[in-house]
């Protein structure tokens, strides 16, 4: 039997562009992963990690246009979105270069050894190492930022684990293009090719998650495909981490004093943020409270004259457009939910941008209602019209968890509901915003994107230099011979790693 095509599809048409490639099959995998774990020797030296991920940046950049192009064609997410997020991908990979650098991510501690104590302290030195091959799922709404050349697989390398890479069916064109970028940059910097490898087909991602070799996962997608290859994670019979990224609601409140302030200003703000990339971000402000009365009405006005000068759009893919009329089409025939600007299909391959509101006392226990609660990806959001702080906070209470939380407060004067709102926020979320929008997520050091779950299965951030410490695990040296150390913990420091001795940093 002939193995299964990989087709590049237009999805601003439906029809296929060119085939990429074939799935892989279990021996095709199995030698994937083979290959980059006898090479994971060679990323032991940090500073060749560094010159390949700055390569990689640049050589990204040098093939740009084309990259672009590629992409376009393959998700319509546009030129200048793309261009953009090409430049963030870049950074993003010189960010984790400097994280190498600077070899803080190591964690070194010293303590020694000292007799004095009760029970005595032995000579104790510990440092992290690579956990070894990360396979890495890539994700569907960001082609190059989440994908091939992204976050998972720039931190991965940094911590000098090699990659397998799982291409999306959404961009298998630009997953190629991207991994062949990666695969020059090694080569140009003295490293093995198959420090980063590439991989298609669904049936390649089971396998991949199953396979003995590989020792972590990273995933940004679907809650049902997550949690899946999470469960598969779990049940091998040596069980590996699995940062998984699978939905968020991303929840706003808006005080009463919030929209008496400014009641125009954040509902035109709430319409671009929603519909920005179609409503595609997995930091897509999809729920939000709003306070019934005069001043809440004056922001669905302004809502809804910024969603309906939003163009229709086409989505990433058509099984997505029909997810997206379909989830519109069951929230829309609930029970008091009204449709100020319909959401759904607007022509063969493309939607409409709208929002629904319901009264927030429909959704303060469970029920039917609960769709409401629930991830709808596309230019969608959910109005809950609240009546007190009591039924916001009863409503929060019911919410899963996120990687955002926003609150919209009065910025002069005094908001008493506040400082409730926001303790109330802070259980739900990895990121809490006030008086902003979610979209858009900086690559910063202090960025942490992740969440309680369902946003995200672990505790750690897939962005930002912190990102790096999910592909790394502690060891801790006792009584070793100053000649057997590696010289991370060597006495003389002779890499000159920050590092903690005897409890003081050095």
């Amino acid at each position: 039997m002939s193995a299964a095509p990989v087709w590049s599809v237009d999805p601003r048409t439906g029809n296929p562009r060119e085939q990429v490639a074939v799935e892989a099959t279990a021996e095709e995998v199995d030698r994937a992963v083979r290959a980059a774990h006898a090479v994971r020797d060679a990323l032991a030296d940090r500073v060749a990690r560094a010159a390949f991920l700055r390569a990689a940046a640049e050589l990204l950049e040098e093939s740009g246009a084309h990259i672009v192009e590629a992409a376009d064609a393959e998700t319509a997410l546009g030129p200048a979105r793309l261009t953009g997020e090409l430049a963030r991908t870049a950074a993003q990979l010189r960010s984790f270069a400097e994280v190498v650098d600077e070899g803080a991510y190591l964690d070194v501690h010293i303590d020694h050894q000292d007799g004095s104590r009760t029970p005595p302290w032995p000579d104790l030195r510990r440092y992290k190492i690579p956990l070894g091959v990360v396979a890495v799922y890539a994700a569907s709404n960001f082609p190059l930022a989440f994908s091939v050349p992204g976050g998972d697989t720039a931190s991965a390398l940094a911590a000098g684990c090699p990659v397998v890479v799982k291409a999306h069916p959404d961009h298998p064109a630009t997953s190629e293009l991207c991994a062949s970028v990666l695969r020059r940059a090694a080569a140009r910097t003295g490293l093995p090719e198959d420090v980063v490898t590439l991989v298609h087909g669904f049936d390649a991602g089971v396998e991949l998650i199953r396979h003995p070799l590989v020792s972590a996962a990273g995933f940004t997608g679907s809650v049902r495909g997550g949690r899946a290859l999470f469960d598969a994670a779990a049940a091998r019979p040596a069980p590996i981490p699995f940062h998984g990224e699978l939905g968020s609601l991303n929840p706003v409140v808006v005080t009463g004093a919030a929209a008496a302030e400014r009641a125009g200003k954040i509902g035109a703000g709430l319409g671009g943020s929603m519909t920005l990339g179609a409503g595609q971000f997995c930091t897509k402000p999809g729920f939000v409270l709003v306070p019934e009365g005069a001043t809440g009405d004056q922001l669905l006005k302004a809502l809804t004259e910024t969603v309906s000068s939003t163009g229709s759009g086409v989505l990433l893919d058509h099984r997505m457009r029909d997810a997206f009329v379909a989830g519109v089409r069951e929230r829309a025939a609930l029970t008091d939910v009204v449709a100020p600007v319909t959401p759904g299909a607007a022509g063969e391959h493309t939607v409409s941008a709208g929002f629904l509101t319901v009264p927030a006392a429909r959704l303060a226990a469970k029920g039917p209602h609960d769709a409401l609660l629930e991830e709808c990806f596309g230019p969608v959001t959910v109005i809950a019209r609240y009546t007190s702080v009591d039924e916001i906070a009863a409503v929060l209470a019911r919410l899963p968890g996120n990687l955002t939380a926003t609150l919209q407060t009065a910025t002069e004067g005094d908001d008493p509901d506040a400082a409730r709102l926001l303790a109330a926020l802070t259980p739900l979320a990895g990121r809490i915003l006030v008086n902003g929008w979610p979209t858009g997520v900086a690559v910063a050091p202090a960025q942490h994107h992740g969440g309680p779950y369902p946003a995200t299965t672990s505790t750690s951030t897939s962005v930002g230099a912190t990102a790096i410490e999910r592909w790394l695990r502690p060891v801790t040296y006792q009584s070793t011979p100053e000649a057997l150390l590696p010289p991370e913990l060597r006495e003389d420091n002779p890499l000159g790693l920050p590092r903690r001795v005897d409890g003081r940093r050095a």
